[in-house]
């Protein structure tokens, strides 16, 4: 059938989480970058590009950890892009598959968790940029005040847009990308005057043995925290890769989101860069116990680039909020479904800013927070591992109407297992997210009961994913799922069991909601 054309960017959206009809998915792998890269092409990239410079690496060191990270990172992220075009709906809908009708909320959770993280940083790094940029160019006094009245702006402008919905989110990033590259562009001749790619750090030839010592931790940890901003996206890519079309190739999705994060190489870039002269020409910005990226960068910045960054700061904050905050409303609408995906997107929001206030000015979380981001992406790897895995064992094939059991308010389906969970899934999900924490080294902010085996060295990531893939895969092969979630062609690399399927009904006392 032709499809409709596109409704208006003004037009509040109404689809929840249910199947997205033919018709309405007229968003294309080009959409989906912008949306991936547009989230990710902000403050606070650069601030995570700064990390391999804040380890004592030099910048040829820390430029080949992040492309380490960024490489590995937009690797685990693109087969995640699959689930939204084949299923219509967005990714944590689509674990109901492997971790069962209820199993489901590990991934909406982890989501929930993710977006309020990533949302508070991006307030906070771009409400700091804004009032430090403004306080250089302008006069306007860094005051709690100041930084109060940043922080509400970009949280409201951030909620309007969700509340629209995804075709308003599309028009801001597509701004948002070209007009964000642009102005890290021209930061890059800014700055290319102070740039010494010369710059050794303190791995040196005539640093001490227990320095020297420290070099293959602080690499693989400033790696690890590269990787964690595309991982951090994996949960969130069916949220828009739920309106392209189903037919779309595969090979063109993935290579979106895979491109979507190799493109942040010019945020993380300019991140090192400057990151690299703030040490040599402001190094008390530098300091490991109190970093301050952005106020180091204003503080080597030429005066006619502070409103450079007010612009980058205003940009970036409302792209990478908004493609937090849309897919947190999301998913707390399909795990409460009687409420619909605007009054969840307002709710949600109400609740992430008052959190955005209260831990800046009440608690000092921001440092924690930042702590708190890391290990929810420990968490989310193996969730992830476990997604990828069930989708090439089942052949890419899917029942569509089963896995919106949960939301329909129903029993049974192809997806109920065990009462509606899945404990091969959820088994293979917690030993890897389990294993992950205990071997986490973040130093000075947390580190694992197991964190020390490494030799400092942070093998959460790896080690959580490599458990959860080997658990995931015996227990398949040790207790084979019903034939009847595999489809047609039956299942790869594993066994099937013919254990009959139960078959969808209403919970007792409630109607039988009609499928949208």
């Amino acid at each position: 059938m032709p499809k409709e054309p596109s409704p208006s960017v003004t037009e509040v959206e109404t689809h929840g989480v249910e199947r997205i009809p033919d018709a309405d998915r007229t968003a294309g792998p080009l959409d989906l970058f912008r949306l991936a890269f547009g989230g990710a092409n902000t403050f606070a990239t650069c601030v995570l590009g700064a990390f391999p410079i804040l380890f004592g690496l030099s910048f040829w060191q820390g430029l080949a950890a992040m492309l380490v990270g960024l490489l590995i990172g937009a690797l685990l992220l693109a087969p995640m892009a699959v689930f939204g075009p084949r299923n219509g709906t967005n990714n944590a809908v689509s674990s109901s598959a492997h971790l069962g009708v209820h199993g489901r909320i590990v991934g909406s959770f982890l989501s929930l968790l993710t977006a309020v993280a990533f949302f508070s940083l991006s307030v906070w790094s771009s409400g700091d940029a804004l009032i430090g940029g403004a306080h250089r160019l302008f006069g306007v006094p860094e005051s709690d005040v100041a930084y109060g009245c940043a922080y509400a702006v970009f949280a409201a402008l951030v909620l309007a847009v969700c509340v629209y919905g995804f075709r308003f989110m599309l028009l801001v990033n597509k701004i948002a990308v070209v007009a964000a590259t642009l102005l890290f562009v021209l930061g890059l001749a800014a700055f290319a005057g102070d740039f010494d790619p010369s710059y050794a750090g303190v791995f040196t030839p005539d640093a001490d043995q227990a320095t020297q010592d420290l070099f293959w931790p602080s690499f693989i940890g400033a790696a690890l925290i590269v990787l964690s901003n595309p991982v951090s996206f994996g949960a969130f890519l069916g949220d828009w890769a739920r309106y392209i079309p189903a037919e779309t190739p595969r090979r063109k999705v993935m290579g979106a989101a895979f491109l979507s994060q190799i493109a942040t190489v010019l945020p993380f870039g300019f991140g090192l860069a400057t990151a690299a002269i703030i040490a040599e020409q402001a190094p008390k910005y530098m300091d490991p116990a109190a970093p301050n990226f952005v106020g180091g960068l204003l503080a080597i910045a030429p005066a006619w680039y502070f409103l450079p960054v007010c612009l980058i700061a205003l940009i970036g904050g409302m792209s990478t909020g908004t493609t937090a905050l849309y897919g947190t409303g999301l998913d707390f609408s399909s795990v409460f479904p009687r409420l619909g995906r605007v009054q969840a997107t307002v709710l949600i929001g109400a609740l992430s800013i008052t959190f955005i206030f209260v831990g800046r000015f009440g608690f000092n979380l921001v440092q924690a927070i930042s702590t708190f981001a890391t290990m929810i992406i420990t968490c989310t790897v193996p969730w992830m591992i476990v997604m990828m895995l069930g989708y090439v064992t089942r052949r890419g094939w899917y029942d569509p109407e089963a896995l919106q059991v949960f939301t329909r308010r129903q029993h049974g389906g192809r997806y109920w297992f065990a009462r509606g969970w899945n404990w091969r899934g959820m088994a293979a999900w917690w030993t890897g997210a389990v294993t992950g924490v205990l071997f986490t080294n973040i130093p000075g902010q947390f580190v694992g009961p197991l964190g020390d085996l490494a030799n400092g060295a942070d093998i959460s990531l790896p080690l959580g994913a490599a458990v959860a893939a080997v658990v995931y895969l015996a227990l398949l092969a040790a207790f084979p799922e019903p034939r009847g979630v595999y489809g047609p062609d039956g299942p790869r690399w594993v066994r099937a069991a013919d254990t009959p399927i139960a078959p969808i009904t209403p919970i007792t006392g409630e109607p039988n909601p009609a499928p949208a």
